[in-house]
């Protein structure tokens, strides 16, 4: 199996984006997966087109996309992308679209096709913190997922695809008090387990994985 997982650079006012370093930390291979690596803007629309190249150079089986979520403590694994771009700030080119669609033609919303809740038990196996999320957010994350979505479900470009958020790293929360945070190697084995969490599962387990908020 060949797997593509992409990671976000800097945006904000940060200087470092834990999603790529984690990334940039993955072994070339993991149990039968050869690992392709690829740092994507955090541009609008420019993201999907570095990401849809990746994919047609490397014609991976499965995509994974990361991003950072500054305020969640644990890895998390995302179920849906919604066909809305509504920036709470500017992305690194100035970009801020508000209340726009992902695709005109798109779905109102797209489920991941990863087996989440067998990635999130493996992460968990190793001893890290993980969960299942509902919301990519509507920033370049989102807009990101949705974009893989949208063409995995239009085109079949590839098998399967998803979005992992990862926490800040402690570098990141020395003036931001009360932030939750995760050091950048255990995101990283984060990231490996949930990818071998993929490789041993083409089905989900059917395990609870929902929340009451």
């Amino acid at each position: 199996m060949k797997l593509l997982i992409t990671g976000f650079d800097p945006f904000g006012n940060e200087i470092i984006n834990p999603a790529w370093e984690a990334v940039k930390l993955l072994p070339g291979k993991i149990e039968g997966v050869e690992i392709i690596k690829l740092q994507v803007p955090t541009v609008f629309k420019e993201s999907i087109d570095i990401l849809l190249d990746g994919i047609k150079e490397h014609k991976p089986e499965v995509v994974i996309c990361v991003g950072q979520a500054g305020g969640r403590y644990d890895i998390s694994v995302e179920r849906v992308a919604i066909n809305l771009d509504d920036a709470r700030i500017k992305d690194n080119k100035g970009n801020q679209p508000i209340d726009e669609p992902v695709y005109q033609d798109g779905e109102n919303a797209y489920f991941t096709s990863l087996p989440i809740k067998a990635m999130v038990e493996e992460v968990k196996k190793a001893n890290i913190p993980a969960s299942i999320s509902n919301t990519a957010g509507t920033f370049v994350c989102n807009h990101i997922m949705y974009g893989l979505l949208y063409h995995i479900n239009k085109f079949s470009l590839v098998k399967r695809g998803g979005f992992i958020h990862v926490p800040f790293i402690p570098q990141q929360v020395l003036d931001k008090k009360n932030m939750p945070c995760m050091d950048l190697k255990s995101i990283a084995r984060g990231l490996e387990a949930s990818i071998k969490g993929i490789y041993e599962n083409t089905e989900d387990l059917k395990i609870s994985g929902g929340r009451e908020f």
